[in-house]
């Protein structure tokens, strides 16, 4: 390896963002777990480290001689299950994820192959249509999982995924609507005049007869890989819940619609929809839940904004927290389902 090769540091919109990659005693320990996993894999280092680093994760792109990178990602106390999760899930669902090359469950450390291509690159190249269809089929691969994990949620839970159950969620929003020191007296008021009606959907939407399991909570065109025509790989856990599986598709049903515009939306809600039919739940019962998820899915986003390093300044996090949690006074676009 060359030792000499100085790191390539990206800090992105956060240069003042506080990581333990600061800390020399940390990166040491860091990077010699992850020379240790490479060399039990028979690899080494042949170049210089990509280092990313983010409120909410260490990444670091390692250079490895005979394949492509290997990366290594420390994520903060908050979000350290996402090691035990990935670990756990190349397991239970291994067709539908990466295989890590090592594990460190207790300090939230990941060693892990290359994924190929990611679904964005191929969205905007000649190998993939330019086309809101793209979106179809990673999401009826991605609701297959969902379906296939639903006999581990427990054991997702006690690998320390948190809760966003659908039960419990007025009362995290009632949590987070007290603990909030950003939004304006308005937008608290609102909210806190939205409660009862949520609790309505709660209800509802458990009434759905669709279990809680592992929510992935930001699944855009950046988190997941097509390595191969007609095969997806989906990564980065750091955000996951336990939560109604169909909060899932808020995140790429807003990102497609921004993109391709709304009319795109009951298509590629369908597709999300198919492998959870049958089981005497019609098309229309469906629809209604993943509408009322729609609305839900934004508590679970919230309250993934405090997964920040210790001594990360908070407003970052707690703008974007806000900004989600005013997503639930905002009516799902009508072509998506039935109103509310």
């Amino acid at each position: 390896m060359q030792r000499d090769a100085p790191d390539i540091v990206d800090r992105g919109q956060y240069p003042n963002a506080l990581t333990p990659w600061e800390q020399e005693t940390w990166r040491e320990e860091a990077l010699g777990w992850a020379e240790r996993g490479l060399a039990a894999h028979g690899l080494r280092e042949t170049g210089p480290r990509k280092v990313r680093l983010r409120p909410w994760s260490v990444l670091v792109r390692m250079s490895v001689g005979g394949r492509d990178a290997v990366w290594f990602k420390a994520n903060p106390p908050a979000s350290a299950f996402e090691a035990g999760l990935t670990e756990a899930l190349s397991r239970w669902v291994p067709a539908y994820v990466l295989k890590p090359l090592a594990v460190d469950a207790g300090r939230g450390w990941s060693l892990l192959p290359d994924g190929g291509a990611l679904f964005r690159d191929v969205l905007g190249s000649a190998r993939g249509p330019v086309d809101p269809r793209a979106w179809e089929e990673p999401l009826r691969q991605y609701a297959g999982m969902q379906r296939e994990l639903l006999p581990y949620t427990e054991q997702i839970e006690l690998l320390g995924v948190p809760g966003a159950r659908t039960a419990a969620l007025p009362g995290t929003l009632d949590r987070m609507v007290d603990g909030n020191t950003v939004l304006d007296p308005a937008g608290l008021k609102a909210l806190r005049a939205l409660r009862p009606r949520l609790a309505e959907w709660c209800e509802e939407l458990e009434g759905a007869g669709i279990a809680d399991t592992l929510d992935h909570s930001d699944l855009h065109d950046g988190q997941l890989f097509a390595p191969e025509p007609g095969r997806f790989t989906f990564f980065d856990w750091g955000d996951a819940a336990v939560a109604h599986p169909f909060c899932s598709f808020l995140v790429p049903a807003r990102q497609a619609s921004e993109r391709f515009g709304p009319e795109t939306l009951p298509r590629l809600r369908d597709a999300y929809l198919e492998p959870w039919e049958g089981n005497g739940r019609t098309k229309a019962e469906l629809r209604r839940a993943v509408s009322l998820a729609w609305r839900l899915g934004a508590i679970g986003r919230a309250v993934s904004w405090g997964r920040l390093f210790p001594g990360t300044s908070g407003t970052a996090g707690e703008e974007e927290s806000a900004r989600w949690l005013l997503e639930l006074l905002t009516e799902p676009p009508p072509q998506l389902s039935l109103p509310l």
